[in-house]
């Protein structure tokens, strides 16, 4: 058993940190509003501050983006994490998670990225797929607590920022495959093909998986509420994507139409807080 700290309890961070205490380490939890840790320390975790999670033996944290983690990640705090091992789950710019490595280093600690695939369900019963990078040694150390919180663990070489970079091109292919469900639904509905037999003909033929099978799923019903990811992170991660094309030289030639279904979306009432897949929304209700 090694202590743990876990720095955000959201809809990911909970599940994930109640699969470290069901694994039998000594978890330290944080979190800004005090209802999730309460959660956790019936369960058997630690209330602890900041500072104090990031000063058990290895420390992980699950925010919601590039802001969050600055806000929490300070160079006053990143000090208790002295000799340590921090790991960001959360899915933040590659530029941050460089920035990062480097505070962590001067504060005497080691830095791991590995951001992670699947919703807050997946999280909560360890199926996670983790995306790890940074150096192999750190990795290696880390490795035990992430196959605890996942069912695979991708290792992505020894640059941290690679898997950030990575989870932004995976969560752009999930953006495309959204919104091509959204268009061909809006085109098979007006011919009076009812969505759920579409997007289950989609899913039980040419492009079966997670993604068609699930959010085809959720379109089809409209189960939008309440959102497993939510719509304004969508976006976020849609700047990502063009943050990390610009940086390599690519011009994505549907990023500015994507951007357009976004904004169209959460400027409508009933859809900016809604989950990201209801982006189907703005093709079946022509509001572009």
């Amino acid at each position: 058993m090694s202590t743990v700290g876990f720095l955000g309890l959201g809809k990911m961070g909970r599940g994930m940190a109640a699969r470290l205490v069901d694994a039998g380490h000594d978890v330290r939890v944080w979190n800004r509003s005090t209802g999730p840790v309460d959660d956790l320390v019936d369960r058997g975790a630690t209330a602890a501050s900041v500072p104090e999670a990031l000063a058990a033996d290895v420390s992980f944290s699950m925010l919601a983006n590039d802001e969050a983690v600055q806000e929490v990640l300070t160079p006053a705090a990143l000090a208790s994490a002295s000799g340590r091992i921090h790991v960001v789950m959360a899915s933040i710019s590659p530029a941050l998670a460089d920035r990062l490595e480097h505070h962590f280093a001067e504060a005497g600690a080691g830095y791991v990225a590995a951001p992670v695939l699947g919703r807050p369900e997946v999280a909560a019963a360890g199926q996670l797929n983790i995306l790890a990078a940074g150096p192999a040694d750190r990795v290696q150390a880390v490795l035990p607590y992430l196959e605890a919180m996942g069912k695979r663990v991708w290792r992505l070489g020894e640059t941290a920022s690679a898997a950030n970079a990575v989870k932004v091109a995976v969560n752009y292919n999930i953006i495309h495959a959204m919104q091509a469900i959204g268009e061909s639904v809006a085109m098979t509905e007006r011919l009076g093909v009812p969505a759920e037999e579409f997007t289950e003909l989609l899913a039980q033929t040419l492009f079966g998986g997670v993604v068609y099978g699930g959010y085809g799923r959720i379109i089809a019903e409209e189960s939008y509420h309440p959102p497993g990811f939510h719509m304004g992170l969508g976006r976020k991660d849609l700047g990502l994507a063009e943050e990390v094309a610009a940086s390599v030289g690519v011009s994505p030639a549907t990023l500015p139409g994507l951007i357009r279904v976004f904004e169209a979306a959460l400027a409508d009432a009933d859809l900016q807080d809604a989950d990201w897949s209801a982006i189907a929304e703005v093709s079946r209700r022509d509001l572009l």
